[in-house]
């Protein structure tokens, strides 16, 4: 039994027995069953409310899977596309790497990149930025740089 019917039932309980209103414990029950008809309109409105949230979240929680399963399949096949098996055959473990001369570099350290005309991304530190220029391995031209625009902007 629902608490709405049990609510329903106390009411009609309350009625079959024909209790005179009038006198105090008539007055004190029939307040009681009023107050136990307004909490069960207010539970019942509290469930109605968390089962439609709920229902939204499963939603939300469902959007979320799909795209995160998109954003998975997109990084696999990138990494796919970057890396081959292969290329690592020659080394038998983590300690191969440190053996063959490999710096990683500091991780501290920012890298940035630029597209020369040419098409060649050419990848640089912060010491070359702030030299102020670079010269493209592909075709030999020479890419600057310039904080004209931040000395602008500070003053």
């Amino acid at each position: 039994m629902t608490i709405s019917e049990k609510s329903a039932y106390l009411k009609g309980l309350m009625d079959g027995l024909n209790l005179d209103t009038e006198k105090a414990e008539g007055k004190l029950i029939s307040a009681i069953v009023d107050l136990l008809g307004d909490v069960t309109k207010k539970v019942t409105d509290i469930e109605d409310t968390t089962i439609a949230i709920s229902d939204e979240l499963d939603e939300i929680e469902e959007d979320l899977d799909a795209i995160e399963d998109y954003i998975l399949d997109e990084e696999d096949e990138d990494y796919e596309d970057e890396w081959d098996e292969d290329d690592f055959d020659d080394y038998e473990d983590e300690d191969d790497f440190e053996d063959e001369g490999f710096d990683f570099g500091d991780e501290e350290t920012t890298i940035y990149e630029v597209k020369c005309a040419c098409g060649n991304v050419i990848a640089f530190d912060e010491d070359t930025l702030e030299e102020g220029s670079i010269i493209c391995d592909e075709c030999g031209e020479t890419l600057e740089f310039s904080f004209d625009d931040e000395d602008e902007d500070e003053e």
